[in-house]
């Protein structure tokens, strides 16, 4: 059976006090490959909860999750928005994914560029993107796994509205092989 559709209203851009989210398209992965470079070092800093960073970034390899998105969003799988701030910088991401439409259960993603760290973006971005769950997409609910130690996904998970539900031990492995302890946070409806 194929997944449900979004609702076309997903595709206009989802307009915060600061920020902008639009949906990733073709073109963007300019944007995502400098905003990525710049980052690197504290994507890296979490590779169980972002994998995708461990490996070389190159704007061809940023075009391709552009167009992946698409194809998630066409096929009812997942939303990828990329966030800008008011100077048309990209700033971030923030999405939706793990769909399980008979719930309707969701899992929110994110990340923000180094440069825009503790300034609020990440929750203004998630609280955003939570609405946009509950409101047109009648989610049940919305989760978020973080990396035990990452302060700052959890802050912006609670911060946001989402309860700690748990920490998973040893949930985890680093590529080193360190077993590392995960969190979820949710939000239901």
């Amino acid at each position: 059976m194929k997944a449900p559709m979004f609702p076309d209203s997903v595709d206009t851009p989802i307009q915060t006090p600061r920020l902008s989210l639009r949906l990733a398209g073709p073109g963007d992965g300019q944007a995502v490959y400098a905003a990525v470079v710049e980052s690197l070092d504290s994507l890296r800093a979490w590779p169980t909860s972002l994998p995708w960073a461990l490996y070389e970034p190159s704007a061809s390899a940023s075009e391709d999750f552009c167009l992946a998105s698409m194809r998630d969003r066409e096929n009812g799988t997942g939303l990828a928005f990329l966030v800008w701030d008011r100077e048309e910088r990209l700033v971030g991401s923030v999405g939706l994914h793990t769909i399980r439409w008979d719930i309707p259960s969701m899992e929110t993603g994110f990340w923000m560029r180094s440069g825009v760290h503790r300034n609020g973006f990440a929750k203004e971005a998630v609280t955003a993107v939570l609405h946009l769950a509950f409101t047109h997409l009648k989610a049940r609910r919305v989760f978020a796994r973080t990396d035990e130690d990452n302060a700052g996904s959890r802050a912006t998970c609670a911060s946001a509205g989402m309860l700690l539900e748990g920490v998973m031990k040893n949930e985890r492995i680093t590529p080193s092989g360190q077993l590392k302890n995960g969190c979820v946070y949710a939000s239901t409806r």
